[in-house]
């Protein structure tokens, strides 16, 4: 997979080494690419594009913005084509969760998941598009759960936001083809990160023996279909939702 040339923006690549943004980032630097990598924590930002430095010799810029606010979203973006030139690459991975069952859930944990999982993606994924429309290519990714597929009880605001990412990127895809564009998403199932740490054991144990592959996923298990959806090779596939989730559920 070659991506040489090419400039990337990974937004959601603050959680530090075992983080999917991390490992997403470093899949695109792998293949070529120069990344930008946005997080909501500047030290992991800072991190992950010194570890790309040093791991391939090539250029990266950490930047730190709430994904949420308009205002920051225009400067994060006017900052990164001032650094990189331009885009053509973005990979949406911002992503938390607020677990609860929906008639305990609070208003506030449904609109602060919503806000960073689908209206942080509107925003990101609308400045994306104009700077891609004017040079008639690109490749957009987001990173939705399989979540947003089949549900999950105690994650009505998550599954929600996540299946909002499905249907954003199906209508994406269907305005921006005509433009060279692609948008496509990409559905982890469980996958070991900080954000599944949390799993009581025994959960994790039921879970493991429902996937036919036998383990978790790894960061680098999503990392791999992500870098391929933003070469040339994928260039005619658009508006799709790949699981990637061990066959869990197949």
């Amino acid at each position: 997979m070659d991506l040489s040339g090419k400039r990337a923006l990974v937004i959601g690549a603050g959680r530090g080494g075992r983080g999917l943004g991390r490992a997403i980032a470093m899949g695109l630097a792998r293949a070529g690419a120069v990344v930008a990598i946005s997080g909501a924590n500047e030290k992991n930002a800072a991190e992950a594009a010194t570890a790309i430095r040093e791991t391939f010799g090539l250029e990266a810029f950490p930047f730190i913005a709430d994904v949420t606010i308009s205002e920051e979203v225009t400067r994060l973006f006017e900052a990164i084509v001032d650094a990189i030139g331009g885009l053509d690459i973005m990979v949406y991975n911002a992503g938390i969760t607020r677990d609860d069952l929906l008639i305990r859930m609070s208003e506030e944990a449904w609109d602060a998941v919503l806000d960073v999982n689908l209206k942080g993606a509107f925003l990101c994924s609308r400045l994306a598009a104009k700077l891609m429309i004017r040079q008639r290519s690109g490749r957009i990714v987001h990173i939705t759960s399989v979540m947003g597929i089949v549900g999950n009880k105690g994650q009505a605001n998550y599954a929600a936001s996540k299946g909002g990412l499905i249907s954003l990127t199906k209508s994406m895809a269907k305005e921006l083809g005509s433009r060279g564009i692609t948008v496509n998403a990409i559905a982890p199932g469980f996958v070991e990160t900080a954000m599944t740490d949390g799993l009581p054991e025994e959960y994790r144990q039921d879970i493991q023996k429902m996937i036919p592959i036998g383990r978790l996923g790894r960061p680098e298990d999503i990392a791999g279909p992500v870098t391929f959806l933003c070469t040339d090779e994928a260039g005619y596939i658009t508006g799709q939702v790949i699981s990637v989730d061990g066959g869990l559920f197949t």
